[in-house]
């Protein structure tokens, strides 16, 4: 059976893969900045243990997604999907911090 679709021209293979290579590269990048961020974002959930501090900073959350809804609406990017992003990542952040909480909530137990 033939495939029924047309065969794309050269040049437009050449430029899906340039562009692909991009959209590679940019996603690396993407993850090593995730990768330094949650970096120092375990540095807070430790420092915030170490003195008893809550995991989460509701104020400070909020603060960054609205400087995040501006960045994005400046960039051209949806702001619905840049606060979506930043919840997630918030998420995940104090789901750290709360684990380092209760790891050193522990060792002070002992």
């Amino acid at each position: 059976m033939e495939n029924s679709q047309p065969r794309p021209e050269a040049s437009v293979v050449e430029e899906l893969q340039r562009l692909r290579a991009s959209i590679d590269n940019l996603d690396a990048a993407l993850v090593h900045l995730l990768a330094e961020r949650f970096k120092c974002t375990q540095e807070v959930g430790r420092l915030k243990a170490e003195h008893r501090l809550p995991p989460a900073d509701p104020e400070r959350e909020a603060q960054q997604i609205r400087r995040l809804r501006s960045l994005a609406e400046e960039s051209r990017l949806d702001p619905v999907f840049a606060e979506r992003f930043l919840n997630f990542i918030i998420a995940e952040v104090v789901r750290h911090h709360e684990l380092i909480a209760n790891s050193m909530s522990e060792t002070r137990g002992r």
